[in-house]
């Protein structure tokens, strides 16, 4: 059985119970959203061949750091780094190092700051250079999903909604969805209840309530769905090499819809793309 309670009365650890915030909770989760949204519409003039993914996450650090807001991942559960950077058939969670980006690798950079102690969950997909077409291809199924799964967000429905309807979209352009990661339930915790799967049944699953605070984040396989976690117990891999891409946004559930906290303040949520 669900249980929902009060954000105000909960413990503060994850109990499986998920959180309903009041709109003070919702202005705090905005700020952080937005200051997270910031650094990665900065990154879009960084990213380029040549660079390492040590140098973006310095940025990242950097640009926390010189707003008060310290990143959530830096010695999270002893991941070292102030954000995950997963390029190509990387899935998720990929540890910045000293290699350079070559011209048309893709990367995600996955960012979350922590403001007054609300976490701005994102991330976003960037061409290095020029792109292939397959891959440019990949970057906007997934966004389209992404964008999809929220669109499915509102009071009444269901989380097997929002799965169903990424599953449904990726699926029907020949692509994958990952099984083995899901969002999540966000805010004054990193990562809380409830699970938010991206594939599923409509109708399925629980229930939207207004007031509910969770990630979207789907990833998305040129090839099949399966994947690996490497020897350093952090970075998943397609187990077919295939690429790979993800988008995030954290939103939450209002009486109309739902309002998206890490929208991009410039427009560059979905950064122009150069194909070969």
């Amino acid at each position: 059985m669900v249980n929902y309670v009060d954000a105000a009365e909960a413990p503060p650890k994850n109990t499986g119970q998920i959180r309903l915030y009041g709109p003070r909770d919702f202005a705090g989760m905005q700020a952080a959203g937005q200051l997270t949204a910031r650094c990665l519409d900065a990154l879009v003039e960084i990213v380029k061949p040549g660079v390492t993914t040590r140098e973006i996450d310095d940025f990242v650090y950097g640009f926390g750091k010189q707003h008060g807001a310290p990143p959530a991942t830096l010695y999270y559960r002893g991941f070292t780094k102030s954000s995950c950077t997963s390029i190509n058939h990387v899935v998720c969670h990929g540890i910045p190092n000293d290699k350079p980006l070559k011209e048309g690798d893709i990367v995600n950079i996955d960012v979350t700051f922590i403001v007054d102690g609300w976490h701005g969950d994102s991330s976003r997909m960037y061409g290095v250079g020029r792109i292939k077409r397959a891959a440019e291809r990949l970057i906007e199924v997934t966004h389209e999903s992404l964008m999809r799964g929220i669109a499915a967000v509102k009071p009444g429905a269901t989380t097997g909604d929002i799965g169903a309807a990424i599953q449904d979209y990726v699926e029907g352009q020949r692509c994958s969805v990952v099984r083995d990661f899901c969002g999540h339930g966000v805010g004054k915790l990193f990562h809380d209840a409830p699970n938010i799967l991206h594939y599923g049944r409509a109708g399925e699953g629980v229930k939207l309530k207004p007031g509910m605070i969770f990630t979207i984040e789907p990833m998305v396989n040129l090839g099949r769905p399966h994947v690996k976690v490497l020897s350093d117990g952090w970075t998943a891999v397609t187990r077919d090499r295939s690429l790979s891409a993800q988008f995030e946004h954290s939103i939450g559930v209002t009486a109309e819809g739902c309002q998206i906290f890490t929208a991009s303040p410039a427009g560059l949520f979905m950064p122009p793309l150069i194909s070969a």
